[in-house]
């Protein structure tokens, strides 16, 4: 009898809490759901000025406030300057009075980079952080969130049919791509596999082939390698990101310092003239579909182009 009475409780309590959300209740992919948002928020904080901020500007929501600091992407930084949001600051530890200040109606953030914050950050209003997932899901969440479902679906659609040929051109090619990012004393090796970072996330489905010691099928996201296991990116093909931090001024000294160290001339596509440097700002700063179009940019002046 207690125990039913015990269940019973749970029950009711949580029909009270569902019946208590006068909006639209998450559940799927977020930071401690079930989480209750507007129905149409007017007022949005978004603490991640990486792909949050971008597919929230591509799907027109009310943003007000975001950091600005990593913002490597000139079009995204214009169209956040041309909506007037408020600065927030550093990403890792953004301005909360700020954020209080506002009086927004949402914030959004990722469970990765701001769990730590999430108790204080919900008591300023409803607040969702999305767990990584691949770069098409998060869309439909953040669409779903902010109750902006069916825009941008035909720039969808366009990036759909474009990816779709590629990949089918891509078949004629045996050939293997190797990808790293060099940083302040290390490397790292963003990986092919089911936690992809988003640009290579379009690079698998794009049907471009990884090394195998680039390929996973676990939820392991990147590799460090040293200098020794470097070696192992031994694709036909290398693209290379020099990205010293948060500001790109120091970025030519760093690839100099890589390129020419002797083990990095050794690798054999730097040996055949086959290494290239892509842009940072779509690399790793990925906004959304604007930024899978100039992944596939690369994919074709690179790839499909190659001898």
């Amino acid at each position: 009898m207690r125990f039913c009475l015990i269940v019973m409780f749970l029950l009711s309590s949580f029909s009270l809490a569902s019946a208590a959300c006068q909006g639209r209740e998450i559940t799927e992919g977020v930071y401690k759901p079930p989480v209750c948002v507007p129905i149409e928020a007017k007022r949005i904080v978004t603490l991640d000025p990486l792909l949050t901020l971008g597919l929230l500007i591509e799907l027109e929501a009310p943003v007000v406030a975001t950091p600005y600091m990593a913002i490597q992407d000139e079009q995204v930084l214009n169209a956040v300057k041309q909506a007037k949001m408020v600065d927030l600051g550093n990403p890792r530890e953004p301005s909360l009075e700020r954020v209080a200040a506002l009086k927004p109606d949402l914030i959004i953030g990722s469970t990765e980079g701001h769990a730590a914050i999430y108790e204080t950050v919900s008591k300023i209003a409803p607040t969702v952080f999305l767990d990584h997932t691949e770069w098409k899901i998060y869309r439909q969440r953040i669409a779903r969130i902010t109750g902006r479902e069916g825009v941008a679906d035909d720039a969808l659609a366009a990036y759909e049919t474009r990816v779709a040929a590629i990949r089918e051109r891509m078949k004629d090619k045996a050939l293997t791509v190797s990808t790293v990012r060099f940083a302040p004393g290390r490397f790292v090796v963003f990986l092919d596999g089911p936690a992809a970072y988003a640009p290579f996330s379009v690079l698998h489905e794009a049907g471009v082939k990884r090394t195998a010691y680039e390929t996973v099928t676990d939820g392991t996201i990147v590799k460090r390698p040293d200098w020794e296991e470097l070696a192992n990116l031994d694709g036909d093909i290398l693209l290379y990101v020099s990205a010293s931090g948060f500001e790109s001024g120091p970025d030519d000294a760093l690839e100099k310092e890589v390129t020419n160290n002797p083990l990095w001339q050794l690798l054999p596509a730097v040996q055949n003239g086959r290494a290239h440097r892509v842009d940072r700002a779509t690399w790793q700063s990925f906004h959304g579909i604007a930024s899978a179009h100039r992944i596939l940019d690369d994919i074709e002046r690179y790839i499909l182009a190659d001898r």
